[in-house]
């Protein structure tokens, strides 16, 4: 169950990488046509999407941390905290900003945080 728990955790970590370029390098190109956005309101929300972004980035580094420790106590303690946050982060913005997000954020992240749990 541990590989399973790595693995989604691995998956978690690939989708936040994502969002994080998103947000950030190509929120004014690609993020732009993903969420849908004008040129013009593209242009205004830039700043705080970088913000954003750099936030999803510190949750996959959380992951990356918990899957690359030597020590499996550590890294299973970074492994929680980082799925943990994701559903947090998850649920809040479904609530927030679009239903969508609980299901490509926090489902994942749950399913992680069980499969490790079981673990």
């Amino acid at each position: 169950m541990l590989l399973a728990a790595q693995i989604i955790a691995g998956i978690v970590l690939l989708i936040h990488v994502y969002i994080f370029l998103l947000e950030t390098v190509l929120f004014k190109t690609r993020g732009r046509k993903v969420f849908g956005l004008t040129a013009e309101r593209a242009e205004i929300m830039a700043p705080a999407m970088s913000n954003q972004g750099c936030y999803n980035g510190f949750l996959a580094l959380a992951l990356a941390v918990g899957l690359l420790l030597p020590d499996p106590a550590m890294g299973r303690a970074f492994l929680f905290y980082g799925l943990g946050c994701v559903a947090i982060a998850g649920v809040w913005g479904a609530v927030t900003v679009q239903r969508r997000i609980l299901f490509v954020q926090t489902v994942p992240a749950v399913l992680g945080l069980v499969a490790l749990a079981m673990a």
